[in-house]
């Protein structure tokens, strides 16, 4: 499946071809047919990104600190193989969709394959074509509504 990510270390937007999503417990799988982008919280997402490594430092400093926390606990090496490898690793952007549900993982009450869902969370409702989403992050909605207003 598609799904569009973002490469922490240069900033780069990609769409790539993704696994779907395996184990669904608790989790509803949901075919998206509309999903927002954000124009505050994701442009900001990507512009940071974007950034070189000191200027992404300066516009998060609750990570530097972290780092620091980090380096303090478990050693500067640590906490520098963890800054590379989070850098290193592509992230799903969007944290908002809607679609049809297409699978019900066990321990989902009151959804069903075909409800019209409204699904939300970063690294969860993404812009992607399918989408795998903790139950009490989907909710039904009414069959009535047509796409725009999911």
């Amino acid at each position: 499946m598609k799904q569009v990510v973002q490469h922490l270390r240069t900033g780069v937007l990609t769409v790539e071809e993704v696994p779907p999503a395996s184990n669904l417990d608790g989790r509803v799988l949901v075919a998206n047919r509309v999903s927002l982008i954000s124009s505050g919280t994701e442009r900001s997402t990507v512009r940071i990104a974007q950034q070189n490594l000191l200027n992404k430092a300066r516009s998060r400093p609750d990570l530097v600190a972290k780092v620091f926390e980090t380096a303090r606990r478990e050693g500067i090496v640590r906490a520098a193989e963890i800054v590379l490898d989070r850098l290193d690793n592509p992230v799903a952007l969007g944290y908002s969709s809607a679609g049809v549900v297409l699978e019900v993982g066990r321990g989902v009450p009151g959804i069903r394959v075909g409800d019209p869902v409204a699904c939300a969370g970063q690294g969860f409702a993404s812009h992607a074509e399918i989408v795998s989403v903790p139950v009490h992050l989907c909710v039904p909605t009414a069959s009535s509504l047509t796409r725009p207003h999911s």
